[in-house]
């Protein structure tokens, strides 16, 4: 039987770059191709019956990231009134369809998701929730991910992206992670967060101790960009999280699968896992009120 997805997808291209977006699979960016070439890969045997779960694109994480914990039970949370909810890991809106708007020009793309009945009864606010991917110029991508409060009680988020990026995991050996200021933590059995460690600003893409590592960003916005380089595949992509009017990125992280994932994933975050208990990264917005977090990925041909 042929593999294909059950919805239309969403294409977007201008110069050198093609975006390709499902919208009704949780507003994913699925892949973005520069000259032809994969930065952000979906992979060719993707499941559709389970497009939350492939690993490729870019899942949105929100309202929560990472795993929370209620007495070791994961994928819980507890308010401030006491009251324990299911929440399931990264949060609902990848699991979720939004809705979708073309910019007139045709380089960008609005899209949104709102709070119903379903969504309450893990996690009971108001909401609006928005991702806007938007080609800067043929090589650079800027994203924007809004929440908006639509309700009257202050409504507790952190979010973050999963971004995939394309890495024959053969070429590990020789790519690195340039990273600004940092301290390395990581989650623990339990949930807790570990205690922070001194971070470096270069990494090779074969450490294994950067596998599931949060590098907490000192001080945010971080002086200068993270930055992939793959002298493989003759490029670097250039993260910039300090842009104009966006909140702070807490941290970024590190993530592959296993030892033989043509992908690494590189996702800034707004906090920490288990923030709605710890408290890192934990934003809490006022009724009525909206803010938004703002970065942009350029990709650089190396020589």
């Amino acid at each position: 039987m042929e593999n294909r997805p059950p919805h239309d997808i969403l294409e977007l291209s201008s110069g050198a770059s093609t975006l390709r977006f499902a919208p009704w699979a949780g507003g994913r960016l699925l892949s973005w191709h520069v000259g032809g070439d994969a930065v952000i890969r979906w992979p060719e045997n993707a499941n559709w019956d389970q497009p939350a779960r492939v690993r490729g694109g870019n899942p949105l994480l929100f309202p929560f990231l990472g795993r929370h914990f209620v007495d070791g039970q994961i994928g819980r949370w507890r308010d401030a009134q006491g009251v324990v909810r299911d929440l399931s890991m990264h949060g609902f809106a990848r699991d979720l369809p939004f809705t979708a708007e073309v910019d007139p020009d045709g380089r960008g793309v609005r899209m949104t998701l709102t709070d119903t009945p379903t969504t309450r009864v893990g996690y009971p606010f108001a909401f609006r929730f928005e991702a806007l991917y938007r080609l800067a110029d043929d090589h650079a991508l800027d994203v924007t991910l809004t929440a908006a409060n639509t309700g009257d009680t202050p409504l507790p988020w952190y979010a973050g992206h999963h971004f995939y990026f394309e890495l024959p995991h053969t070429q590990r050996a020789q790519s690195t992670l340039e990273m600004p200021p940092a301290q390395r933590r990581h989650q623990l059995p339990d949930g807790a967060i570990s205690a922070p460690e001194a971070g470096v600003t270069q990494y090779r893409l074969d450490d294994a101790g950067i596998i599931d590592r949060f590098h907490v960003l000192q001080p945010t916005p971080p002086a200068t960009p993270v930055r992939l380089v793959t002298p493989g595949l003759k490029r670097a992509v250039t993260i910039d999280l300090d842009r104009p009017d966006s909140l702070p990125w807490y941290a970024v992280t590190t993530w592959t699968e296993a030892a033989d994932s043509d992908f690494y994933c590189v996702e800034p975050w707004l906090g920490l896992p288990d923030a709605i208990h710890n408290g890192l990264g934990l934003r809490w917005l006022a009724p009525g009120a909206t803010e938004s977090a703002t970065l942009q990925l350029r990709v650089e041909t190396l020589a």
